[in-house]
């Protein structure tokens, strides 16, 4: 296993669907990561193909002008699901009470999560999941920021450099046979080089991507 028992606690150990139950209508990244995160999505999803969107909620990141086969959403909150424009169908669940997801092997192209790794206490289940369901040669995108609700992410998450964080990424990937090599997309501003002190800079950007073996 990648994490020791106490690198899955969270400073808030109250049940996490009643945490999300009340909607939260707001981005919890800025423009310029959304930009970039569907600048990558332009490039890397393949159009009429099946997408998993796992732990999301009211925004869609997918290009507009991209047409899916079906994009499913999962979440845990129904109202930001339902307002999802992208989303053809979604359901609810709590994947650290229960990992196993009601999908079938080699049923999707691509698996996305955007912004919400932190809070998976079981990891590793979570990815061998995405795995099964994944199709050979499909792909996992996980995109994340520096933000978190702090009670909710685990104590490895809480603990580490952002760079431990990337790291923590690739070794979830790794601890899954199905997947190959990670590949990391990494950017710490988005302001010049020269202005990257500024509060303003922007939030940075990472991405780790694996795909299914085939």
């Amino acid at each position: 296993m990648v994490l020791q028992p106490g690198q899955r606690n969270k400073l808030d150990s109250t049940d996490d669907t009643l945490f999300y139950d009340y909607p939260r209508f707001v981005t919890h990244v800025d423009e310029g990561f959304i930009r970039q995160l569907t600048d990558l999505y332009r490039l890397r999803l393949k159009p009429n193909t099946r997408i998993l969107d796992l732990m999301s909620s009211w925004v869609s990141h997918l290009p507009e002008e991209i047409q899916f086969a079906h994009v499913e959403g999962h979440g845990l909150n129904e109202s930001e699901l339902a307002r999802n424009p992208r989303v053809d169908h979604y359901f609810l669940q709590d994947l650290n009470a229960n990992p196993k997801l009601p999908l079938g092997d080699q049923s999707f192209d691509a698996v996305l999560n955007t912004v919400s790794v932190q809070y998976l206490q079981y990891p590793e289940a979570v990815f061998a999941e995405v795995c099964r369901i994944l199709k050979p040669g499909g792909i996992v995108i996980i995109s994340f920021s520096n933000r978190m609700f702090y009670q909710k992410a685990i104590e490895a998450w809480r603990d580490s450099s952002e760079a431990d964080r990337v790291e923590l990424v690739k070794r979830y990937l790794a601890s899954v046979p199905g997947f190959g090599p990670a590949e990391v997309i990494a950017n710490t501003s988005s302001a010049p080089g020269f202005l990257q002190w500024l509060p303003t800079a922007g939030d940075p950007f990472y991405a780790v991507i694996a795909q299914r073996n085939t």
